[in-house]
């Protein structure tokens, strides 16, 4: 039986492995090399890899992707995509094709502010908390300038704080809303350093603030955080082009219109269709900010929160046909940032950046948004046309080979075959039976 380990982090990464290949990895005599394999080649680029987390063994890959042929505002931009779904870079080029003759993307950052809150107990009288707020709010301000003072030189920094009265829901509970401008940066520990710097001024003030010394009833901070909910970082993407231009040779454009904004309003109505839409939508951001090495974890939370913001879960795209125009948008908030983190870390994210020749924070919120947006027409396209296991089968065909450990020539005749079939786990284990007899 396995036995707890102390002081596993003080441990040397050899020691690391040699730890968990005999207490865990047992029964795979190749674990230890399978770990070395994934190892970089030059010692340096494995130690900054090593040093971005604790107790890291390995590397772990996932394909680095582009999406080319995305006109947006008139540029043209390819998209480093970085994901292990099959078929989502293919998705996001034909959607970026299709519309590179239809006009390209429109996108526009609408806010961009940031938010954070100090929450925090008081049971005494309401008014009392609210003239102590008053009072100590420009205290509050003047606590962080040394803190804010790069972030206001460059444009940013605090932008507001406001008293939110939750006691009606939570007994004795208030909290102080705090907005903010960070600019390039996703802004995270900026934030948070600023609440905890304001947290040591309010309840320093509080201990002398002669009502609740009176009354002997005193705010008792509980934590301080920034929020990842950001419904006022927001950036709108949309296509729109003339109805009969939707037309294929596959597909009729007023009846592929009316049927794709028939898709959308179901994905806004029913939630277990609108997770799923939504998911799709999120492929495609969340490829790009993981190329671009920020935090999908944050997005994702965000993203679905502003879904649910009218008290259920719908759809984050929108589509209409008015005056003959077909229009697909999206509505994002997206707190990502060009600087800090792993984005001047990375190497690959660095060579990502510079695939996207550069963009501040607002145009990298406009990519992101629009790689969405692509994702989810790709997918509601498929879905009211093909369906969508066709296109996504056909990309999941290799992994099915290669699990089966296919040669060169049995993949390439077995790609030939499934353009005209359709693509299973059972169907390419016969054909390759088949074939090796």
């Amino acid at each position: 039986m396995n036995q707890p380990v102390t002081g596993f982090s003080k441990k040397s990464k050899a020691e690391k492995i040699e730890w968990i290949a005999e207490n865990y990895l047992q029964s795979n005599p190749n674990s230890v090399q399978i770990l070395k394999n994934y190892w970089n080649d030059d010692p340096s680029l494995q130690q900054l890899h090593d040093d971005f987390i604790e107790n890291t063994l390995s590397n772990y890959y996932l394909p680095f992707g582009i999406a080319p042929n995305f006109l947006i505002n008139g540029k043209l931009f390819a998209l480093p995509m970085v994901t292990e779904e099959s078929s989502v870079v293919a998705a996001a080029s034909n959607a970026a094709k299709f519309w590179l003759e239809r006009g390209g993307f429109k996108a526009e950052v609408i806010s961009t502010e940031k938010n954070g809150q100090i929450h925090f107990n008081f049971f005494g009288q309401e008014k009392d908390i609210e003239d102590f707020f008053e009072i100590v709010k420009p205290k509050l301000r003047d606590s962080i300038q040394t803190i804010e003072k790069n972030m206001k030189a460059r444009g940013g920094g605090l932008l507001e704080l406001s008293l939110v009265d939750k006691s009606h829901i939570l007994e004795g509970y208030f909290y102080i809303h705090a907005t903010f401008e960070t600019l390039d940066a996703m802004g995270a520990n900026f934030i948070n350093s600023c609440l905890e710097q304001m947290v040591h001024t309010f309840e320093e003030e509080a201990r002398n603030f002669e009502t609740f010394q009176k009354d002997e009833t005193y705010p008792e901070v509980v934590m301080s955080i920034l929020s990842n909910y950001v419904p006022e970082c927001l950036v709108r993407a949309e296509v729109s082009c003339k109805v009969e231009e939707l037309t294929t040779k596959h597909y009729e454009g007023k009846h592929f219109a009316e049927k794709f904004v028939r898709a959308i309003e179901i994905a806004k109505t029913e939630t277990r269709r609108a997770v799923t839409h939504n998911k799709g939508i999120m492929n495609g951001v969340d490829a790009v900010v993981l190329a671009t090495g920020n935090d999908f974890r944050a997005v994702e939370a965000g993203v679905h929160a502003y879904a649910a913001r009218n008290s259920y879960y719908g759809s984050l795209t929108h589509a209409k046909i008015e005056d003959g125009f077909f229009t697909f948008w999206i509505e994002l908030p997206l707190a990502v940032g060009t600087v800090g983190g792993l984005t001047s870390l990375h190497p690959l994210t660095k060579l990502a950046f510079e695939i996207l020749q550069k963009p501040d924070a607002k145009e990298l919120m406009k990519i992101m948004a629009v790689a969405g947006l692509a994702q989810n027409f790709a997918a509601v396209r498929s879905l009211v046309t093909t369906g969508i296991q066709k296109g996504h089968m056909k990309m999941h065909l290799m992994n099915i080979l290669n699990q089966l450990e296919a040669s060169t020539d049995e993949k390439n005749e077995a790609m030939e075959y499934y353009k005209e079939n359709a693509v299973s786990h059972s169907s390419v284990v016969s054909f390759l039976e088949n074939l090796r007899q």
